[in-house]
This record gives C-alpha cells, structure tokens and sequence, in this order.
C-alpha cells in the first residue's frame, strides 16, 4: 500500500483552524457539498469522530463480535440499521452516503478506489459500523497543555501496523493499527492520565517508547499518514487506532466493504467532552 492512501485536496492547516469550534452540523454539511475532502483532525472539536466500516449484512454479526473482541481498536459507537444510511443516533441528518470526506471502497480486500460519495455503491444488504476515534479526546489533551505535533505542524498523523494481534471472530483478524503522537514524556504521562477517561475513543495508549517492541522498524514510514515531526526530547506514544478494521479486511476478503480513508473522519453530534 502507498505510504499515502489519503486524499490530499485539502490539508489540516487549509481548514482545521478555522473550523476547530465549528458545529458538527455545519462540517457535515462543507462535507456534503464536497468543500472538505481531507481529513478531519481539529475539526469541530468537542465532537466525537468516528472510523466507519460498510459491510454487508452476511458479514455484519462476525464483524460486531470482532469489535467486541477488541475494544481497544474498535470502540463500537454506532451500528445502522440494514439498508438504511441514517444514522440517527448519532446525530441530526447524518447520510453516511454523503457525510464523510474521503472513502476507501474494497473489494475482495483490496483497495481500489477512493471516492468522496458512495451514493452509487449504497445497496439495501449494506450494514453500517461506526468506531471510536482518537481525534475525539484531542480536544482534552489540548486543554490539559498536552502539545499536538500533527496540529502545530499540519500534517496528518502517522498511522502503522504493530505486531500486536487482535481476536480473531469469523474471517475477521489481523494486526492492531496504531496512531503514533510524538512528545516529551512529562506530556506522554499527562496524556494517559487524560485518555484513560475515554475508552470509547481508544482510552490509554498501547505503547509509549521505542517503536521496535510493537513491530515497527522505522517511524519515518509510516503506512498511512504524513511523515512524523519528532523534536529532540520527544517519545513516541501509540494509541490503537480505528484503521485496525482495514487490516482486517484484508484478511476477510469481503466482496465489498466500505471504510473512511484514514483521516477523513465522520463527525457524529455527541459529545466528547464528558468520559464515556
């Protein structure tokens, strides 16, 4: 897979700033009407995001048991109903057609496209599975002055595939994805203190230190996401990330599954302010 699998019409510094306080509502609908087609990190902070997988409805009981296997990757928030791209229950007029900026369409767990709309692929056998995301507690890492690289510098953040398995359920199994933040170990000990009030967006990180130990030879390839900017005095610190199903996939080989492009996130109505 290329290092980057991301559409990159719009980076973080184009947009995240001026739409950090914005309404959910209101990125949604820049979303909609394909204005935003990056990713979504720093966006309407204070709302939960969300990693998506679209699958259909033969795979989806083998896929919530993989979720429930693994909490840590694949923090279940959303399930839709068969057929129906509403999703009401998390949020006012969310089509999951049209509500995400960039989507990765497999097919017998290949990737083989990325398409900002998948109003043409929506069939009534479709299920929807909406997981937890670590952009979700930045907000609070923020407000406990933990320094956000991949927000002061601009660039998405680097995602890996580590040695640490899931549990496998039905055709369902694979690696657990990472997210990787870099900095110094005083703010690494505040940000576990401050993400393990927040299991549904990952909680506690996986590992913090040398990458080696998790399966990862080298930071600078990362393989989705921007190169990382490490400061002297930084630690690498790694959170289970939502892409984790991604990897599954492969090992699945569903005839069609759908899942954001990694970044490019769904921002759901409820709040992520309040631990979970």
């Amino acid at each position: 897979m290329a290092l980057r699998d991301v559409d990159d019409a719009l980076r973080a510094e184009d947009f995240a700033g001026e739409l950090a306080h914005a309404s959910a509502a209101h990125v949604r609908g820049l979303i909609r009407k394909g204005e935003i087609t990056g990713q979504t990190g720093g966006m309407a902070l204070g709302k939960m995001q969300g990693n998506l997988a679209i699958l259909p409805s033969d795979l989806a009981m083998d896929f919530a048991r993989y979720c429930q296997r693994n909490p840590k990757p694949c923090p279940l928030v959303g399930v839709s109903e068969t057929g129906d791209p509403m999703l009401p229950t998390l949020g006012v007029d969310i089509d999951i057609r049209s509500d995400v900026s960039s989507y990765n369409i497999y097919r017998d767990g290949e990737l083989v496209n990325s398409v900002t709309d998948i109003s043409g692929l929506w069939r009534d056998d479709l299920t929807t599975f909406v997981l937890g995301c670590s952009f979700s507690f930045e907000e609070a890492l923020l407000a406990d002055g933990v320094p956000l690289r991949h927000l002061e510098e601009g660039y998405l953040i680097p995602m890996y595939r580590s040695n640490i398995a899931t549990t496998p359920a039905g055709p369902f199994a694979g690696p657990i994805v990472v997210s990787m933040r870099p900095m110094p170990m005083a703010e690494a000990i505040r940000a576990v203190e401050v993400t393990s009030r927040f299991p549904m967006m990952h909680g506690t990180p996986v590992h913090i230190g040398d990458p080696s130990v998790i399966g990862i030879a080298d930071l600078m390839k990362p393989a989705w996401g921007d190169l990382p900017v490490i400061k002297p005095g930084d630690v690498p610190v790694f959170w289970a990330c939502g892409v984790t199903p991604q990897a599954a996939v492969r090992a699945a080989k569903p005839p069609l599954c759908i899942t954001h492009t990694p970044g490019s996130m769904l921002i759901t109505d409820l709040p992520c302010g309040r631990p979970i």
